[in-house]
């Protein structure tokens, strides 16, 4: 792989907060004044009001400046009590997003691949995309990463959904899915839109996105996550499971009322499930230290030439403050009008986001153990972090 500028932030932050003198007698020395500390109380007020709403635990994890906060609400595990804790790992979700898009950019970069973003999929993947007004040769890699296909969401799909919601998910919780039968179930739906000519988000670009990557490389889109972007950020907590069905390492229970709108609807551990029908729109697991450490190194063009880099973060309008990039999200937060770049994550048992503003130097990581209410409530946690 090409070698890009070496992260500069491994090992630590940011310089801390400059240090004060007074003036004094020229006989007295000068007092040091110690730099302020960020005050989190309104952040963590926000995490005991995820867990007072009902999820069994929350955490958080902000970097800034060369101080590390943690956060923890409620308890990681109903049976045992037991409190969550920095190091936990739980299922990221959509946050797979940023690392597919960057290795999609980094290939762009490597003249070896001959590959472009402005590719169709047609390309890459000759005949996959066909059917009911489906076309692969008009929809480029770049649409892909920005969710400007029009390709239908396989996950919204009645016959997938009826498989993993309801009681219907113990039943084929260790089913697991490949690519392409993914691919076909958002295929057996007409587009939203043609090409480019809207927004709409939906799974199946990254899946086609992990097509790509093992079609271009010969390796597959794991592989390359690992080799490019988790081992050379030191990300020791980060995996991507592929059909294995348990997390990894120490880690709280994800809870789940499996999609089941009544209020009153019983909770169920879904820690263990194959995440293949995921793919690689969301299987990973890691830790929140792991997501500050590569959402900060991203921003700061640690992973990416400076011309895809510009490319990942051009982002398309989609009203009230936010954009989209190249799966990566931004929003002007209407508290306080700072602009943070990051991505939000929903998948069984576990609710995870992650912001940063754009020089990388405040990033926060939630996750809560459960997948159900409002995700207001994790805005709320990015306005009193970033706002406060």
């Amino acid at each position: 792989m090409a070698t890009y500028a070496l992260p500069r932030a491994l090992a630590a932050l940011a310089l801390a907060g400059s240090v004060a003198t007074a003036s004094v007698a020229p006989a007295a020395a000068a007092p040091r004044v110690p730099p302020r500390h960020a005050d989190h109380s309104a952040t963590q007020q926000a995490l005991d009001a995820i867990t007072d709403g009902g999820t069994p635990g929350a955490l958080a994890r902000a970097d800034r400046a060369g101080e590390v906060w943690h956060g923890t609400s409620g308890v990681a595990d109903l049976r045992t009590g037991r409190p969550r804790l920095p190091d936990d790992r739980f299922r990221i979700g959509s946050l797979t997003k940023p690392f597919v898009a960057t290795v999609v950019l980094q290939l762009a970069a490597e003249p070896r691949y001959g590959l472009s973003i402005d590719d169709t999929v047609d390309t890459w993947l000759p005949g996959l995309v066909r059917g009911n007004d489906n076309d692969g040769r008009r929809i480029t890699l770049r649409q892909l990463l920005q969710h400007t296909s029009g390709l239908y969401d396989y996950i919204r799909d009645d016959g997938f959904r009826d498989r993993f919601t309801g009681k219907a998910f113990f039943t084929h919780r260790y089913d697991g899915a490949a690519p392409e039968e993914l691919v076909r179930i958002g295929l057996a739906h007409k587009p939203k839109f043609a090409p480019g000519d809207g927004w709409s988000y939906s799974n199946t670009n990254y899946i086609l996105a992990g097509m790509v990557i093992e079609k271009a490389t010969g390796n597959s889109y794991a592989s390359e996550v690992e080799q490019r972007i988790i081992r050379p950020l030191g990300l020791r907590g980060t995996t991507v499971p592929g059909t294995s069905s348990t997390v990894p390492g120490p880690h709280g229970r994800h809870y789940s009322k499996l999609y089941v709108a009544d209020p009153a609807a019983r909770i169920h551990d879904v820690t263990d499930f194959n995440p293949s029908v995921s793919g690689a729109s969301g299987e990973m697991i890691s830790t929140s230290r792991d997501l500050n450490v590569f959402i900060r190194a991203l921003l700061r063009g640690e992973l990416l030439p400076p011309a895809q880099q510009k490319q990942m973060f051009t982002g398309r309008d989609l009203g009230d403050g936010r954009s989209y990039g190249l799966g990566i999200r931004s929003q002007t937060l209407k508290a306080c009008g700072v602009k943070v770049w990051g991505h939000s994550s929903d998948i069984t048992g576990s609710l995870t986001r992650t912001a940063a503003t754009a020089d990388g130097r405040h990033v926060m990581t939630i996750n809560r153990t459960g997948d159900w209410g409002g995700q207001a409530l994790e805005q709320s946690a990015i306005e009193a972090e970033f706002c406060g």
